[in-house]
């Protein structure tokens, strides 16, 4: 059974020490920063990890600033650690952001508890088992760099359309409706589904060799989307 990956993004070094330490002991690949700039070059080395724990209060750049980073390349979850209880700041950051929230001081099993909560949520955790994923003979995605390549050609993303991807990717062979897709995308933002029909077109032009025949992501008209892995000669409906 693969480890899930915890990237833990923290500049107090005893904090940092204490939560890696626990959470390793309990089985998951823990990788510590003491800073963003690092963080984010880590990740665009060996991948996404499964989830985030950024603390707030870094020295280059804000917590949520670093968040938006990652929500740049892909849906990756994040439970923002901080010494501030301040309401409106907790709320902006889980309407934009978070999953959770977690102040500090806090327990360490509730930490992990957190963990075990958001990470539950995900369907799979295959999407971060290598820097890029190979979808098939054709299909490599790189979410870390915003970009797909597709027999062999290098093709960029934007940070909608990798998000659609990657949420669309760790939900492979189940329809994502198109509510959750909006609410995953354009969490604080009030998005109606005719944008999400725009991006996914768009999304599609790149991905697919026949955008009208797509062999990739189906649509359940009326419902939502669904990533497939299947072989093109399998497809018997149009989307």
């Amino acid at each position: 059974m693969k480890k899930s990956k915890v990237l833990i993004v923290e500049d107090d070094e005893t904090v940092s020490g204490l939560m890696s330490e626990f959470l390793g002991k309990l089985g998951y690949d823990v990788t510590v920063f003491g800073d963003a700039p690092e963080a984010l070059d880590h990740v665009k080395q060996r991948g996404l990890p499964h989830i985030v724990l950024i603390d707030l209060g870094l020295p280059s750049m804000h917590g949520f600033e670093l968040a938006n980073r990652f929500k740049a390349m892909a849906d990756v979850p994040i439970i923002f650690v901080t010494s501030a209880g301040d309401t409106d700041t907790i709320v902006q950051g889980l309407k934009k952001y978070a999953e959770d929230f977690i102040v500090k001081p806090f327990e360490l099993r509730e930490l992990e508890a957190r963990v075990h909560v958001v990470l539950s949520r995900m369907p799979s955790l295959d999407y971060a088992s290598e820097p890029v994923v190979r979808v098939d003979d054709l299909l490599n995605i790189d979410f870390a760099h915003n970009r797909i390549v597709l027999n062999g050609k290098s093709i960029g993303l934007t940070p909608t359309e990798s998000i659609l991807l990657h949420v669309l990717l760790r939900n492979a062979g189940r329809v994502v409706e198109n509510r959750m897709l909006i609410a995953r995308v354009w969490p604080s933002e009030e998005v109606f589904e005719d944008t999400l029909r725009v991006h996914m077109h768009r999304l599609r032009r790149k991905l697919e060799a026949d955008s009208h025949h797509p062999h990739y992501i189906r649509t359940e008209r009326g419902v939502g989307y669904m990533f497939t892995m299947r072989p093109p000669e399998l497809f018997g409906e149009e989307a």
